[in-house]
């Protein structure tokens, strides 16, 4: 395949800077990092590549439709990839209206001026420009857990075509931008994909979220925090695994295509902090094991209690299946915090210190 240019938004974000470092890592393709670096946003965890004659950063709001104008002339991509969002669901129920900015305006104002730059195209350069807009599972709502039916009853799962259901301010906006994507398709044909993942860990994730908050506060020797029972099912998905789907689609997908992308790994919350405190006591034990610091919170407000995906299509289409397993993934990730303490003690000592967000007060 000819050497592309790829744009990417929110390519120092958590799964933005996976997919940078595999493209710059695995193949032969150019990337601009488009990337406001908002408080989620770190360079750092662009170091292993950033100084790639192929890599090229632009520090830019999406919703700034005249900067946006000017990267894309300037550098005339041949894909854009949409992966900046706010994202944390706690942080949409004590702020809405960033993700309102950012999720439905920032995705608008990048629509058109794509639209404008895939117009001003001619010939092949017009023919294989894709926009691949990346977005959540959380759009489709809620699914029956365990808990609520019949032993033995066959369980659902979100496929490409489950009906939109958004619980909180994040899936909402979400939601908003995925049909915004699908409608600039339909009325202006602009060549527009779109993916939706489970919930993503690994290596490089901002310390707010689950995963990663209890490997760091478990080590720091703090709470670990866990809402309601802890029996909130997610179909977990390791990063790097989540980057290779991304690029996957973004070279081969079919315009007008929708792909789920999960990870087989359905697992209740509190199984998944048990399994870090598990991996924690065996490679940096302590007097006492790491679950005497499990402590249960009171849940976040509109919490859905279980997603899981099903990812056959774009295994049978495209060829994608996930890599890790939950235990190899967890596994490498807590010893990528063990080994990178630097990295997450910088993120620690900026723009989060670990509080409770999300109360809704």
């Amino acid at each position: 395949m000819m050497s592309k240019t790829i744009l990417v938004t929110g390519g120092a974000g958590f799964i933005g800077s996976a997919v940078v470092r595999h493209l710059i890592n695995d193949t032969d393709h150019a990337v601009i990092n488009v990337d406001k670096l908002t408080y989620a946003g770190n360079l750092e965890s662009l170091a292993p590549v950033s100084n790639s004659e192929r890599y090229h950063f632009e520090k830019v709001d999406i919703c700034d439709a005249d900067e946006i104008k000017r990267v894309l002339t300037t550098w005339q991509p041949d894909i854009i990839m949409h992966l900046a969002a706010e994202s944390h669901v706690d942080r949409s129920i004590d702020g809405p209206g960033e993700f309102i900015q950012t999720n439905v305006v920032g995705t608008y104002t990048l629509l058109e001026q794509a639209r404008a730059y895939w117009s001003s195209l001619d010939g092949d350069k017009k023919a294989g420009f894709k926009f691949h807009h990346i977005s959540t599972d959380e759009v489709y709502g809620d699914l029956p857990h365990p808990d609520d039916v019949a032993p033995g009853t066959e369980l659902p799962l979100f496929t490409e075509t489950t009906p939109y259901a958004p619980s909180s301010p994040y899936s909402a906006s979400k939601a908003s931008s995925d049909q915004l994507v699908r409608s600039w398709l339909r009325t202006y044909k602009l060549p527009t994909l779109v993916t939706n993942c489970s919930n993503n860990y690994g290596p490089y994730h901002f310390p707010e979220k689950l995963i990663p908050l209890v490997i760091l506060n478990a080590l720091a020797g703090k709470p670990l925090p866990v809402y309601g029972k802890g029996n909130q099912i997610r179909d977990w998905l390791y990063v790097e695994d989540h980057a290779r789907a991304l690029v996957l689609v973004a070279l081969q997908g079919e315009i007008g295509e929708t792909y789920n992308i999960g990870g087989h790994n359905e697992k209740q919350n509190i199984d998944v902090v048990k399994t870090i405190c598990t991996i924690l006591d065996d490679v940096k034990p302590k007097d006492a094991p790491y679950e005497e610091q499990i402590t249960y919170v009171q849940d976040r407000p509109g919490h859905d209690m279980r997603y899981a995906i099903d990812a056959s299509k774009i295994q049978r289409e495209l060829g994608w299946a996930p890599q890790e397993t939950f235990e190899s993934g967890i596994r490498k990730t807590v010893e990528w915090y063990l080994n990178n303490e630097t990295w997450w003690k910088a993120v620690l000592d900026g723009s989060y210190q670990g509080e409770r967000l999300g109360t809704g007060s």
